[in-house]
């Protein structure tokens, strides 16, 4: 496909399909370059469907053995067949048995979807269509079937033989071969069909339901790293004592398990009973894994466990709902993890990661609505706004109904659309039901693309005692949609008094609030009673995902900052004081003029260092100075990352210098914490910890250099080695580079460890940066084949790296570029996240605005373009 010549599916086309399938019986012979599966589909015609319509199956790079209805074989003369399509004219006009044989090469398979091999394993990604690379079937969600697995192979090379379900049998099949039948009972899209063949190792336990159950946890990890998954485990057992608890569901099989793999497109995959795992995101152990690692493991093995009923039990009817699934999971297992650590720093760590992502991808060319009206590759729409934004969505809801009418809403759509395939029309409707709201204005935020803008004025009227609040709101332009509607935004809003006590909230004579609806293009509201003037502390917990403006000073942030009863509002307060000031030192240096200072920013950072301050974990964030993203997303156009770079350097090493004796006081009093645990508390210690260590190198400064490099030197565990390594890798030194060699001989030999050598790297903003990276993809630890070798050195450069992906020279651009169309003709949906880098290139300043619009048209330009990147680069040109 042409990058100007989109081949769009639209939803408003949408038909249900004319036939469906109600089981499917799969015989998978395993072959390196030969495997046979032969499909036996139940067909019936749709009562919804056309009449007298063909059967018309999809199909990708796939070679047809033959074709059967019913157990008579069909002539050449009855079907329509190519790699891409299987399509038989006159099919029966009732139920039938269609019987296909496929030959299919796993191990050229190097897009890794459908059926692939990989170090000597086979493993399946079938999400979103890649069912239709292993047989040829109506790859849609919106058929379901129940299916029966059996699979033969090489009892020596894949003694393990997993599928969806529980297993029914498995013995001997002859020839040195062996087998193993799986049966799932429950109706599943063939998105989730999931097969695991090769010689793994596995580590157990079992989980007894509420209900008495007893259910087999197992988690299959490479021989020899047993002892690195028992964390996974645990957080399995956990995720589903958690579902039980807080949303009421039971696992409904006889087991559960979790596949690590090295080779995988994804973070992880929801197939029904049998999850697949990037191995990242399993292993883990003190010597080997970072803070960051647990915190990850333990979120996505909940997220998608979660999805056992949120989008395996209840799936999306097509992928234009694919929202419906992830949002609606990633709002689960954010919740999750807010009970399991600290409710305010999840908070805190979901919105900077909204903002760094999603927000960029709101304001720039690949902004789409949470649920797309049209797509040309639907692999390209897993993105933070499908997925964070659509978490956030659920989130408003819940505080726009109230928790109690949200719970009533989540248990109608659980009891009323089992087994079924769903609309978000029919989510929603639900919780319209159970709490008699009409939500017609709330579905504009699955409608509309583009970050709501709400500026806030405020006034305060001592004679009267009213204290005004005006709200405006705008959605700006996105493509294809010029105009927007104003939608519903909760706003959660507190006043603080000068004592630091919220002030009881009256309009009309009456205790409102704390929920307001902002349902208007401007809507004011007046707060009586208000003896003194307040600071208006507006979208606590960020009750919507907004950009904010407000007039209030910095002496009413500063104050908030202190005083807030909010836990978000009060670490939100020191930002955008933080904020203002980077915004205000990139203008002078633009205008030659001298760098602003505001002194009591660090009296407000000095307070996370301060001996009283417990909360370890809210104290880094506050601690932490807004990213150069949320800088350049401030000034919004004509951006220069170099500019923003140097300011926010200058304000980190003015703090340091103004901060000295307590951030060494600080860093000393945390350095030693005994024995190393993952828990929570422990690493907020370390997190407060490396912040300290952050400042205290700034610039490269000899002390802060000299301690991070006796940290990395004395590390006994893996969070301290790698942040101390990363706090080196910000300056050429003697001590970086000695670090660096260190590491790499250390843990040559564990390939995730070698991915964050590379990241760390890849992400110095350093100029010989791009050259280093170029040397490192000559090395034999980088493999292009690996998605994860590549995303943790070309993903971390283009993504990561703001002022060497940016380069005023276009090099940055150029190199992201070159390996996009490298890796197009092998693994597109790889090549096409690495042009995710390209997301705002419309933001910068002329030179590099110009420099990135080349990059992007040479890949344009470039001859067969994959539809993953056909769509990115037409749509990023605009």
């Amino acid at each position: 496909m042409r990058a100007e010549d989109p081949q769009l599916v639209r939803l408003a086309d949408y038909r249900p399909s004319d036939f469906l399938i109600d089981t499917v019986d799969l015989d998978v012979n395993l072959d390196p370059h030969a495997t046979r599966v032969t499909a036996r589909l139940k067909v019936r015609p749709n009562p919804e469907g056309r009449e007298n319509a063909a059967l018309a199956l999809d199909g990708d790079e796939l070679k047809l053995v033959s074709v059967a209805i019913d157990g008579a074989e069909l002539e050449a003369d009855a079907i329509e067949v190519s790699p891409e399509r299987l399509s038989i004219a006159n099919p029966p006009r009732g139920p039938f048995e269609l019987t296909i044989v496929t030959k299919i090469d796993p191990t050229a398979n190097t897009r890794l979807m459908g059926l692939y091999r990989s170090n000597a394993s086979y493993t399946t990604q079938c999400e979103a269509e890649g069912f239709r690379r292993i047989t040829y079937f109506l790859d849609r969600p919106d058929v379901l079937a129940v299916y029966t697995t059996r699979i033969e192979g090489p009892t020596d090379e894949t003694p393990l033989l997993l599928s969806n379900g529980n297993l029914m049998e498995t013995g001997p099949a002859g020839r040195g071969r062996s087998y193993a039948v799986w049966h799932d009972p429950h109706p599943k899209p063939s998105y989730l069909f999931a097969l695991v063949a090769g010689d793994l190792a596995k580590v157990s336990d079992t989980f007894v339901t509420l209900s008495g159950r007893t259910v087999a946890v197992e988690v299959f990890v490479e021989h020899g790293k047993e002892d690195r998954a028992p964390y996974a485990l645990d957080a399995i057992k956990r995720s589903m004592r958690w579902d039980e608890e807080v949303f009421g569901r039971e696992y409904d099989l006889d087991v559960f398990m979790v596949v690590a793999v090295s080779h995988f497109n994804m973070g992880a995959m929801e197939n029904k009973g049998l999850n697949v795992f990037n191995d990242k995101y399993v292993l883990a152990s003190p010597e080997t894994a970072t803070d960051g690692d647990y915190a990850n493991i333990e979120a996505i093995i909940a997220h998608e466990y979660f999805h056992n009923w949120t989008g395996n039990r209840i799936t999306c009817r097509d992928w234009f709902q694919l929202c419906l699934k992830e949002g609606l999971t990633v709002f689960r297992d954010q919740e999750f993890t807010s009970d399991t650590r600290s409710r305010p720093v999840k908070r805190i760590q979901d919105v900077r990661a909204l903002r760094a992502a999603q927000f960029a991808e709101d304001s720039g060319p690949l902004a789409h609505p949470v649920r797309p009206q049209a797509y040309a590759e639907i692999n390209n729409f897993y993105t933070p706004t499908v997925y964070e934004k659509g978490a956030e969505v659920i989130r408003m809801l819940k505080v726009l109904i109230g928790p109690e009418a949200f719970k009533a809403g989540m248990d109608l759509y659980f009891d009323r659309h089992d087994g079924q395939a769903c609309t978000i029309e029919q989510f929603i409707a639900c919780f319209a039901e159970v709490s008699g709201r009409d939500l017609g204005q709330f579905m504009l935020w699955y409608h509309q693309a583009g970050t709501p803008e709400v500026t806030i004025r405020t006034a305060y009227d001592a004679a009267a005692k009213t204290f005004t609040v005006t709200a405006a709101q705008r959605v700006p332009a996105t493509p294809g949609q010029p105009t927007k509607q104003p939608a519903v935004v909760p706003m959660v809003t507190g006043l603080v008094g000068p004592d630091g006590a919220d002030m009881p909230l009256v309009i009309a004579g009456a205790p409102a609030g704390p929920v307001f609806a902002l349902t208007e293009a401007e809507t004011t509201l007046v707060f009586e009673q208000v003896p003194v003037r307040p600071a208006a502390s507006l979208f606590r917990n960020f009750s919507a995902p907004v950009k904010l403006s407000t007039d209030l000073t910095d002496d009413d942030l500063l104050f908030l900052a202190k005083s807030d009863s909010d836990p978000f509002n009060r670490w939100q307060a020191g930002q955008t004081v933080a904020l203002r000031n980077l915004v205000a030192r990139v203008d002078a240096q633009r205008a030659g003029a001298p760098a602003p200072e505001e002194p009591r920013l660090a009296e407000a950072v000095a307070r996370a260092f301060d001996p009283s301050e417990t909360d370890h974990a809210f104290a880094a964030q506050v601690a932490a100075l807004p990213s150069e993203g949320d800088v350049a997303r401030e000034i919004g156009e004509d951006v220069d990352p170099d500019a923003i770079h140097a300011a926010r350097a200058a304000l980190k090493l003015d703090l340091a210098r103004r901060l000295a004796g307590p951030l060494a006081a600080a860093f000393e009093r945390l350095v030693d914490e005994g024995p190393y645990s993952p828990d929570a508390a422990s690493a907020s210690r370390r997190a407060l910890k490396i912040s300290a260590l952050d400042y205290l190198a700034a610039g490269g400064a000899p002390d802060g250099v000299a301690r991070a490099k006796a940290l990395y030197d004395g590390a006994t565990n893996m969070t301290d080695r790698i942040m101390a390594l990363q706090v080196l890798s910000l300056s050429a030194s003697d001590a970086r580079d000695a670090a660096l060699a260190d590491f790499h001989d250390r843990y040559k030999s564990d390939p995730l460890l070698i991915d964050k050598w590379f990241l760390i790297q890849a992400s110095a903003p350093l100029p010989d940066t791009l050259d280093r990276v170029r040397a490192l993809m000559t090395t034999p630890a980088f493999d292009i084949r690996n998605p994860n070798r590549v995303r943790s050195l070309v993903g971390a450069f283009g993504s990561g790296n703001p002022t060497q992906f940016n380069r005023a020279d276009g090099l940055g651009y150029a190199f992201v570029a070159e390996v996009a169309r490298e890796l197009n003709g092998t693994n597109p949906q790889v090549a096409a996240r690495l042009l995710g880098a390209f997301k705002t290139w419309r933001a910068l300043e002329p030179v590099r605005r110009g420099k990135a619009e080349a990059a992007l048209r040479a890949v344009a330009a470039a001859p067969g373009l994959s539809p993953d990147v056909g769509d990115i680069v037409r749509r990023a040109l605009g």
